[in-house]
């Protein structure tokens, strides 16, 4: 799995890390409660029990830290899909049904879900490296649910990347109430059609 960004590049000490948890965990909370504009740099900070000065050392904007408040909340869907992974038999059915098991634990917490996707939106240059973090995670969660055993080709990469694309999509038009989630499942599983023709063979018996 692809290492969050950092706020240096010297590895965190175990109190820094346990710090930056709670910021990630505070930025969460508010997003839960009333959207993008609850998360106020001050409010995370009081919320999670650090200096106003400490926080922006490690988020130096609102985007960057609900940017890495998406990479922690993939990193923990990544880690409950390798312990439960998809059951389908064929590729494009499996990423099918991880995109919307991803896609339904967003729905569970509408208001994050949009905070997120708003600050990927407004991400600048500055928050290239951390918006790089998420589309590689998105990308791990989706090979993991292809099963792929060797390097995917460029075949394969070049369908993950419109399925990506495609995911994000579908997020805002539902987020902002112009798509169904029927119509988001059916969008995920005919994109996800693109893995088939890209995938190896299957050994014959």
């Amino acid at each position: 799995m692809t290492a969050v960004s950092k706020p240096t590049s010297a590895p965190l000490t175990e109190r820094q890390e346990a710090r930056r948890r709670r910021i990630l965990h505070a930025s969460a909370q508010l997003a839960s409660r009333g959207g993008f504009e609850a998360v106020q740099m001050r409010a995370v900070a009081e919320t999670s029990g650090v200096a106003l000065g400490t926080l922006y050392r490690y988020f130096p904007s609102k985007v960057h830290l609900l940017v890495a408040t998406m990479q922690d909340q993939l990193q923990r869907l990544h880690e409950t899909l390798r312990k439960r992974p998809p059951t389908e038999e064929e590729p494009a059915a499996r990423v099918a049904q991880t995109l919307m098991r991803a896609f339904r634990a967003m729905q569970r917490e509408p208001q994050l879900a949009d905070a997120m996707v708003r600050a990927l939106t407004f991400a600048d240059r500055s928050v290239s490296p951390e918006v790089d973090t998420v589309s590689r995670l998105t990308t791990a969660i989706i090979l993991d649910a292809m099963g792929l055993t060797g390097t995917p080709t460029p075949a394969q990469l070049s369908a993950v990347r419109v399925i990506e694309h495609t995911w994000h999509s579908a997020l805002i038009t539902w987020l902002s109430g112009r798509a169904s989630i029927a119509q988001v499942k059916i969008d995920i599983e005919t994109v996800c059609r693109l893995i088939d023709p890209t995938s190896p063979a299957r050994p014959t018996t």
